[in-house]
């Protein structure tokens, strides 16, 4: 696997992101009913705040996943914990399979992504706040070294909010890598 980033383009890639949030799998994303139009014009409002950013992840050329980075402070997690300096917020969707399903495609994707996230060495720790019933995530995360901080309240959804330090994602990369055989489910 071969992963690239680029920007996320809100009216031509719309309709691919449509397609993938309408199935679902997708639910804990919150967009099923929404259209393509709808689609065109969230991400067109997440591009141009400039502290909140869209790319779409590409598995040797093909488009596989979307992932945002955002800044904590100025999101809907701003009075929710104690921001710290360094800290970058983070969203993952991946997109459906294309062909035969791939035994820990989504795990090398979130390695990818954090890769990235950590690659700025501004960056000390990455937050997540997915949806507390979105069990298949919090595991990924634990597995790649998360730490869930509890539940809080946001307008949308009740979170785990978790945090996932530059030093735990290369502990937990190593043990996961030094295994010949993944615990638990593959993702």
């Amino acid at each position: 696997m071969s992963f690239t980033f680029r920007c996320f383009d809100p009216d031509a890639d719309a309709p691919l992101l449509h397609s993938w949030v309408a199935r679902p799998y997708a639910s804990f994303w919150g967009m099923q009913s929404a259209t393509v139009q709808d689609l065109a014009e969230e991400y067109a409002k997440i591009q141009s705040t400039g502290h909140h950013h869209a790319l779409l992840g590409l598995d040797g050329g093909v488009p596989a996943f979307l992932m945002e980075e955002y800044l904590p402070p100025l999101s809907p997690l701003a009075g929710v914990y104690a921001t710290q300096p360094g800290d970058i917020g983070m969203h993952l969707l991946v997109g459906p399979p294309e062909g035969q399903v791939r035994t820990g495609f989504t795990t090398r994707v979130m390695e990818a992504v954090l890769d990235r996230l950590f690659a700025d060495p501004g960056v000390e720790r990455v937050v997540v706040e997915p949806d507390v019933r979105n069990h298949k995530i919090h595991v990924l995360n634990a597995r790649l070294g998360f730490q869930p901080a509890g539940e809080v309240v946001l307008p949308d959804k009740t979170a785990l909010l978790s945090f996932c330090t530059r030093e735990a994602f290369h502990t937990a990369r190593a043990d996961l890598h030094s295994s010949p055989i993944r615990q638990g489910a593959p993702l």
